[in-house]
């Protein structure tokens, strides 16, 4: 089972290299499985034992069903659709010695730029036309090597295995062709699309890394592939979120944008998007503002990002006794300063569904000298306060473009996240 899942995840990362193409891809799932698209734009009319999804952005998505019997309280997993990348540039091409042309990039997130070097790449996201007088969006994945960031060979620079600092605005920039026949981004973007080049008014473009997802190790037991972080956690909630029953509680499968720029965007784990959503829940079931500041308080959330493994070479960048296993389990995430939100009442709750579920579970806490990051919990919070656990996924090379797990880890998170639904 462990592997079917991991071969599930590695296929759902393929179909997903970006983050509109990843939210595209889970309410296509979630429709198949008979959910009721909602917009914001409209009213929205909810019933007992419906279930709906709402995206915005196109970049975030809010899945939720309603118990047929009366429910007052919210069962909430929230992960993250975006990963670290280089955003192509408006204006990208740019020339060199009349032949060589790059594309101009920047970063996205903060990254591990060093193995962006001499893989395959291609370009994916969205692209805003006009047609007949409207704008309209549409995402667009070229699926083929596109582009290369090539090195600079070790006889131009004697110091490349002694520690290199790389520039982006130098050192990052992709191939992209040789300038024949006036080839430019906008023009493959044309024909890709089927659309005149000037009614391609903007773009959300990205590169990403082509090589596919793969299950390896002498017993197969690692998983390596593009955006584990933190699109693993996204499709293990949603995975389980579909296979639970969810008779008792309002569950809501949630997955925010821009968690790796800070999450301060309209579709971002700062915005309202899930406080706007819960709200209109509780309005639909017409209850008033009151009840739902009661069903908050009886609510629990699990902010699900993935978090650091122990690293075999570099075992002394680890907690000394709280550095969690590939394949051992589900990972708390501890922070005295509350860059994480768990606290004992939420861990315990979590230690217990675990156990409920039959999957193990682990701990991490950062090296005391060594500062971490924040993630979804403690920021969401501030719009819609409720107990909370902070937990992930063990990976390896975390903000790589090639990133490592276990293939048992995925399966226990499905496990939990069904056992937390129903």
């Amino acid at each position: 089972m462990y592997y079917e899942t991991t071969k599930e995840l590695l296929a759902f990362i393929k179909k997903s290299p970006t983050a509109f193409h990843a939210v595209e891809e889970m309410q296509a799932r979630l429709t198949e499985d008979g959910f009721q698209v909602l917009s914001e734009k409209e009213h929205w009319k909810l019933t007992p034992g419906g279930k709906y999804v709402v995206t915005r952005n196109h970049s975030a998505l809010i899945a939720f069903t309603i118990p047929e019997k009366e429910s007052w309280k919210f069962h909430i997993i929230a992960s993250h659709s975006d990963s670290p990348s280089f955003k192509i540039k408006e204006n990208p091409e740019i020339v060199v010695e009349k032949t060589y042309v790059k594309l101009n990039v920047e970063k996205y997130g903060g990254m591990l730029m060093a193995p962006w070097f001499d893989r395959p790449l291609s370009i994916a996201g969205r692209v805003i036309v006009r047609k007949d007088g409207k704008l309209e969006e549409k995402l667009i994945d070229f699926d083929r090597n596109l582009v290369m960031i090539p090195n600079l060979a070790i006889h131009m620079n004697r110091e490349a295995n002694s520690g290199v600092s790389y520039n982006p605005q130098k050192d990052m920039l992709p191939l992209f062709s040789m300038g024949g026949s006036d080839v430019s981004l906008q023009k493959l973007l044309s024909t890709q699309l089927d659309v005149e080049e000037k009614d391609i008014l903007s773009h959300d473009l990205f590169l990403y890394n082509r090589m596919e997802g793969s299950i390896w190790g002498a017993e197969n037991e690692f998983a390596s592939s593009a955006r584990l972080d933190d699109l693993q956690c996204a499709f293990a909630s949603l995975k389980g979120f579909l296979g639970a029953q969810k008779q008792d509680c309002i569950a809501v499968h949630c997955v925010l944008d821009n968690e790796e720029v800070g999450s301060g965007t309209k579709q971002g784990a700062a915005s309202t998007f899930l406080k706007d959503t819960l709200l209109r829940i509780n309005s639909g079931l017409g209850r008033t503002y009151e009840e739902y500041l009661m069903t908050l308080a009886d609510s629990f959330m699990i902010s699900a990002d993935n978090a650091h493994a122990l690293h075999p070479n570099y075992t002394d960048k680890a907690d000394p006794v709280n550095h969690p296993l590939l394949n051992k389990g589900i990972v708390i995430k501890y922070n005295a300063n509350q860059k994480y939100c768990t606290d004992a009442v939420s861990a315990a709750v979590f230690k217990d569904l675990c156990d409920r579920a039959g999957v193990p579970w682990q701990t991490f806490v950062n090296r005391s000298d060594i500062p971490g990051g924040s993630t979804l919990g403690n920021i969401s919070n501030t719009q819609v306060p409720m107990n909370t656990v902070d937990i992930g996924l063990p990976q390896l090379s975390m903000h790589s473009p090639y990133e490592t797990a276990g293939v048992r880890d995925t399966e226990y998170f499905v496990k939990a996240a069904k056992e937390f639904f129903a």
